[in-house]
């Protein structure tokens, strides 16, 4: 069996709902950072700090300019939908723009939302929908390479060092492909598993179907989900680490986050720790697995000091220390040549 596809109309718009912190913002700001050239703009309640750059529309203005799609950007904790957003995405369904949410509630159990998609002819589409027939892993060798992306915790750059070490892979003439496993990555690559929708025990085995066999020299850049240190996303990091079988993993890192974001009696691991960590657990299913780069988030960091905070953790680590937006990947691309002949 194949990962799903996920396909929406193009142009969209991003709803931000009311959310303050970036955190639980982080659907739209990939999508503006990675599609921006699909969408129109942004619709944002009374009180929302979250700002994605584009520009502020309502919806009546979003469907004027031509909108086809509105993708909810932005979540509460375990990717519920506060009930006061459910106006504004019945009315966008009522003037026939599709819905795309990737939580984990389904669209059609809110309030009048089924009734106002049919009078608008609008479609409500879920992300976070797992395909039928996941088997459990295997633990079987499967043929090609594997990167992983892992994080210290969420939301801390997973997705962009991903999608940005496969572009520059394939830049650099290495064969390469995106593997997405949360509901923004599928949304940007059209295609991907929503690992965290997956019952337990087929974690594993989803993470096989997400990166099968391939050829002796291609990649599978992986998206990372949750961190091997988190108290309650840990099961999902650890079902994709097992089943994805990496030969090589990014860890990706805030270094201005001191805690676990949303749990502050959980201080922030430290990127060493779990670069033993993960190489414990991943060497379950592939006892070589081995860190090959840092990726910071230095977005909030003083563009003066970025250059030694980067020399910090490379010496640190021993590993080559990128942020993957600002300077690209390409040390890390260099290491897994180096390491993987790749």
């Amino acid at each position: 069996m194949a990962a799903m596809t996920t396909l929406f109309e193009a142009p969209f718009v991003v709803f931000m709902g009311d959310v303050t912190d970036p955190v639980y913002g982080k659907t739209g700001l990939g999508l503006v950072q990675w599609r921006a050239s699909d969408c129109l703009g942004q619709i944002r309640l009374p009180g929302c700090g979250v700002d994605t750059g584009v520009p502020e529309l309502d919806i009546p203005m979003a469907q004027s300019l031509g909108a086809r799609t509105l993708i909810v950007g932005s979540a509460a904790v375990g990717g519920r939908m506060p009930d006061h957003w459910v106006e504004s995405l019945c009315h966008a369904a009522r003037l026939g723009l599709d819905i795309v949410a990737g939580l984990h509630i389904p669209l059609s159990i809110l309030p009048g939302l089924t009734a106002a998609a049919t009078a608008g002819r609008a479609r409500l589409i879920d992300v976070r929908v797992p395909p039928a027939g996941i088997p459990v892993g295997s633990g079987a060798k499967r043929s090609g390479r594997r990167v992983l992306m892992v994080g210290t915790d969420c939301a801390s750059g997973k997705k962009y060092t991903a999608l940005a070490l496969a572009r520059d892979l394939n830049a650099a003439g290495v064969a390469a492909d995106f593997r997405a496993t949360g509901q923004t990555g599928i949304m940007i690559a059209g295609a991907g598993m929503p690992i965290d929708a997956v019952v337990a025990d087929f974690l594993t085995g989803a993470a096989e179907v997400l990166s099968p066999d391939n050829s002796p020299d291609h990649w599978d850049v992986i998206e990372g989900q949750g961190g091997v240190f988190h108290p309650g996303y840990l099961p999902v990091t650890i079902g994709l680490l097992v089943g994805s079988q990496p030969d090589a993993f990014v860890v990706c890192h805030d270094p201005l986050r001191r805690h676990v974001s949303g749990w502050p009696d959980y201080p922030l691991p430290s990127v060493t720790a779990v670069i033993e960590r993960t190489v414990l657990l991943g060497s379950l299913t592939n006892p070589a697995i081995r860190c090959v780069g840092v990726a910071l988030n230095t977005s909030r960091v003083p563009a003066s000091e970025r250059l030694a905070l980067k020399a910090r953790y490379a010496e640190e680590t021993g590993l080559p220390c990128v942020d993957p937006i600002l300077d690209g990947t390409g040390l890390i691309v260099d290491q897994l040549r180096r390491e993987f002949g790749a």
